[in-house]
């Protein structure tokens, strides 16, 4: 059997975790393989040992054959070897050009040949079907042709190997079938493809072969066609994962947060980006927002949460009108808010875990007294949520968040918010990037609020969850509400002609 790659027996410690023990992987010529594992099983530290970006303890790595040594991205450029990062590693001034021929230019007599090197990406795009516009400025572009331009800079530099870590994390449905055509197109090519996912189905519809990661060690490595959903995450958690929600009929109470005519102006484009929006959101209920992502649904919750100003129509919170108060007024009044990007919103990174679990409530009296933290108070409170919330961590309290796994980092923010006992919770993408495992998890979190008589909003791109976990759902489009809908009576089909704007209900 000939192999692209074969990581043999690849041990990495870092203090107090091993992240990789003894793991092998072996790929194919030709395949696509995923790589399948929890937040924090070891996918992305293996191969970034593959990518030269860490050196493994012990362990052999061959390429195509061959005993070779890593020791940067310049010796795994040179194997063959291209890696697209989930968090894209683009300048957004520059063109696609530029940002290919990045430290790889092209020159003649000192002068850069950009004549060749746009020749060069126009042919390898049109021979993959990328479709990008080498002249493109990369802030002027989607994210799906942001990712499209990391995969041409690593064909530009002629990979045989392409890494590819969760690519579909922020991608549009439709973005995500045309990547899956991209990586069948390159395969077909010879080139070999490793897929670190999550995602069972995307696995189902792309992969070849899997190997499944769990907790730094290898558990298993098998043909996709031969393994159903549920085998493959039995394995990945090690335990019988739930697919099927035990989602009870809400008992439905007043209403606690209103909506009326609402305008939201992006302080970015300076765009009126959600147009005369009303809802009413009740306890005991899950309203979920639902659209293609970009149609104002991120710009509605930071109107809610005082982000964006709302420049017309107005807020209400248990009738008291919230429109112009600050953020921390909302929070105090009864408003928790998991945000979509929890490194930018929802984190200090280089903070330790338990100053972030008292990010919100840090002032009040529990956890200070005359300007002074109570420290042991702190320490306690952190305790108490890992222990709750399931926190994994390497140094309990005293972990600094940014090592942390991604699915950690989002249940530390989701203990937070939940602790806190507000009467309105909102979640937007609460379970973005996550395992089976910790999806699993926060849809009964959420769940439970709602039958505690809390009030959720939801704001969901993935229809599985929509349909899951929402009472009614709310469709935007181009920042208007296009209707509400029970989702017990519409289908994904008609739903989606809604997203895309090809209906709109009488009745919103």
């Amino acid at each position: 059997m000939e192999y692209a790659i074969e990581m043999l027996d690849i041990t990495k410690e870092f203090p107090g975790i091993k992240a990789n023990d003894q793991v092998t992987l072996k790929v194919k010529k030709g395949e696509i393989h995923a790589l399948l594992g929890e937040n924090g099983a070891g996918k992305s530290t293996l191969m970034s040992i593959l990518f030269g970006l860490y050196k493994a303890d012990t362990g052999t790595i061959k390429v195509n054959g061959e005993t070779v040594t890593i020791d940067n991205p310049n010796d795994a450029n040179a194997l063959g070897i291209g890696m697209v990062h989930q968090h894209f590693k683009l300048v957004d001034r520059f063109t696609v050009t530029q940002n290919i021929i990045l430290g790889y230019e092209d020159t003649r007599h000192g002068f850069l040949r950009y004549d060749a090197a746009n020749e060069k990406i126009k042919q390898l795009s049109e021979q993959y079907r990328l479709n990008v516009d080498p002249h493109a400025y990369i802030e002027d572009i989607s994210v799906g042709q942001q990712q499209r331009v990391e995969i041409l800079k690593t064909l530009y530099r002629e990979a045989d190997i392409l890494i590819l870590d969760e690519p579909t994390a922020s991608l549009t449905p439709q973005e995500i079938k045309e990547l899956m055509s991209i990586m069948r197109n390159m395969t077909k090519e010879g080139k070999s493809i490793v897929f670190i996912t999550h995602k069972l189905e995307e696995i189902r519809q792309v992969a070849d072969r899997c190997t499944i990661l769990r907790k730094g060690k290898h558990i298993d490595t098998v043909n996709v066609k031969d393994t159903t959903n549920e085998q493959l995450a039995e394995k990945m958690v090690g335990r019988k994962v739930l697919f099927d929600l035990d989602k009870k009929t809400a008992k439905v109470k007043d209403a606690v947060l209103e909506m009326r005519h609402a305008s939201v102006l992006s302080p970015v484009t300076k765009q009126q980006v959600v147009k005369d929006v009303s809802f009413t959101l009740k306890k005991g209920e899950i309203l979920c927002i639902a659209g293609i992502e970009g149609n104002g649904q991120s710009e509605l919750v930071y109107g809610l949460t005082g982000m964006y100003p709302i420049i017309k129509g107005n807020v209400t919170l248990h009738g008291e009108d919230i429109t112009k108060s600050s953020i921390r007024k909302r929070s105090v009044t009864g408003l928790s808010h998991i945000p979509e990007d929890r490194h930018k919103h929802g984190l200090i990174l280089d903070f330790t875990l338990e100053y972030n679990l008292i990010m919100q409530s840090y002032f009040t009296e529990a956890f200070q007294k005359r300007g002074f933290l109570k420290f042991d108070a702190i320490r306690e409170h952190a305790q108490e949520l890992i222990e709750r919330f399931d926190i994994r961590t390497s140094a309990g309290p005293v972990t600094m968040v940014r090592s942390m796994s991604g699915g950690n980092q989002q249940k530390a923010i989701l203990g937070r918010e939940i602790e806190r006992d507000t009467d309105v919770l909102i979640a937007v993408q609460p379970t973005r990037g996550l395992d089976v495992g910790a999806i699993e998890y926060i849809h009964r979190e959420l769940l439970a609020q709602r039958d505690k008589g809390k009030a959720v909003l939801l704001v969901s791109y993935e229809l599985d969850e929509v349909f899951n976990l929402s009472d009614r759902i709310l469709v935007m489009y181009e920042g208007e509400n296009v209707g509400v809908f029970d989702p017990e009576t519409i289908t994904e089909q008609e739903l989606g002609l809604y997203m895309a704007g090809s209906k709109r209900s009488e009745a919103s």
